[in-house]
């Protein structure tokens, strides 16, 4: 085994961003997406370098941070790529989603957990940890950018991807509070011990928190970027797309200060930002920097996981963690989406596509990274389910992403169900 150095990270780092360039515009034309190839790319460095500052269990400050900037940089991106306003009857596909099949996504694995043999509380956590579904490595179903200019249209977005790119906007943080749960069950003891204070702060306070400094926050910058009465602080004719980070970084450090849910406000207050001057093509600007950013990150993330999978992650995998991840990948995501999603606007297909693209993925990562010390005696049995869980999710969707998106173009070409 070739043992790296820190110089030697850097030829490493260089070569990863070089595939990272070519790959995409390599497999447009085929059924395999840019995560698949780069988590096999990882597969086959985890042979030349040293694994054993490489993993999870080894280096959880570091997973839980790279993990958690990935999220932030992604969350900011998609909810300035959304062009439809925030609304009940707008957002009524996204309520469903995360009012209905959310919720009954953890409950069915932590039920499926506890009756394979866990302890309550790692069922739930397993349930809260693979609940959210990714805004980072789902870019092929969702929407590719805000439509900018006089012609834009914000209510002629695709259904399907409009659902799943604001699904993964607000479960990242939704998911939070099962999270808690999860933790205070395994260090509280019996729920009448916590259960009213998380009812109250955990899933209410801290969410409400959330939705008004990120509220607050894109409010003020958009006046700020597009109304300045000072040339000097109206970033949007000075093109300043660094607007992006700062926003992200600041509105997601505050919110945290406050205890509140900082994932929620990032997307939160890009949505308040997105709907100031909605036209402005400043936004696309500001969308492409936070791209950029956001393919960086995931590119490390998913070589990273590769190495660790030759590395051992998967190890302590067992029968159970199979039946748990294949099970949520193909049965439990997509019957309860499709539930969930009766009674909208979607047709027949666009139902199932829509249920069945529950990508799971880095949100994974950073929950068991977070919760992951409470529970240490299944810890290794944990990632090992997490990780199995995402890299089939990254399989699986990655291949039928193309297809399945074509089909259905094709349909609505031809108006059929």
């Amino acid at each position: 085994m070739m043992r790296i150095d820190g110089d030697g990270l850097y030829l490493v780092a260089g070569a990863a961003l070089l595939v990272g360039a070519i790959l995409p515009r390599l497999l447009r034309r085929y059924a395999i997406s840019a995560p698949i190839a780069f988590v096999g790319a990882g597969l086959l460095l985890g042979l030349a370098v040293d694994r054993s500052h490489l993993s999870p269990i080894a280096e959880p400050g570091l997973t839980k941070h790279l993990a958690e900037l990935t999220i932030l940089i992604a969350l900011m991106g998609v909810g300035l790529a959304i062009d439809r306003p925030i609304g009940w009857q707008r957002w009524r596909t996204t309520w469903r989603l995360l009012l209905i099949a959310m919720p009954a996504c953890i409950a069915a694995v932590a039920g499926a957990g506890w009756l394979l043999g866990l302890a309550p509380a790692t069922a739930l956590l397993l349930g809260a940890v693979l609940a959210p579904t990714d805004p980072v490595l789902a870019s092929d179903v969702q929407v590719q950018g805000p439509s900018t200019g006089e012609g834009a249209e914000p209510e002629e977005d695709d259904e399907v991807r409009f659902a799943l790119t604001s699904e993964a906007g607000l479960n990242d943080a939704l998911a939070f509070p099962f999270v808690y749960a999860a933790v205070f069950a395994a260090t509280k003891g019996a729920i009448g011990d916590w259960g009213i204070e998380w009812l109250a702060w955990d899933l209410a306070g801290r969410t409400l928190i959330g939705i008004a400094v990120g509220a607050g926050a894109g409010r003020l910058l958009g006046k700020m970027a597009f109304g300045a009465p000072s040339r000097t602080f109206r970033l949007a004719d000075s093109r300043e797309p660094v607007l992006a980070l700062a926003m992200t970084l600041g509105v997601y450090g505050l919110t945290q200060v406050l205890h509140g849910y900082g994932f929620l406000a990032v997307f939160v207050a890009a949505l308040t930002l997105r709907a100031a001057e909605r036209g402005h093509d400043f936004h696309a600007e500001l969308h492409s920097f936070i791209e950029e950013l956001e393919h960086i990150l995931t590119w490390g993330i998913l070589l990273l996981l590769g190495v660790a999978i030759t590395g051992g992650i998967l190890k302590p995998l067992t029968v159970t963690g199979v039946v748990i991840g294949v099970a949520l990948v193909l049965v439990i995501r997509p019957l309860t989406a499709w539930v969930a999603l009766q009674r909208t606007p979607l047709r027949r297909s666009e139902r199932w596509v829509t249920a069945a693209f529950g990508v799971r993925g880095v949100g994974s990562v950073y929950y068991l990274a977070y919760a992951g010390p409470e529970f240490r005696a299944d810890l290794p049995w944990l990632w090992a389910t997490v990780a199995f869980t995402v890299v089939l999710s990254v399989l699986v969707h990655g291949v039928a992403a193309t297809p399945l998106m074509r089909m259905l173009d094709l349909r609505r070409g031809g108006d059929q169900d």
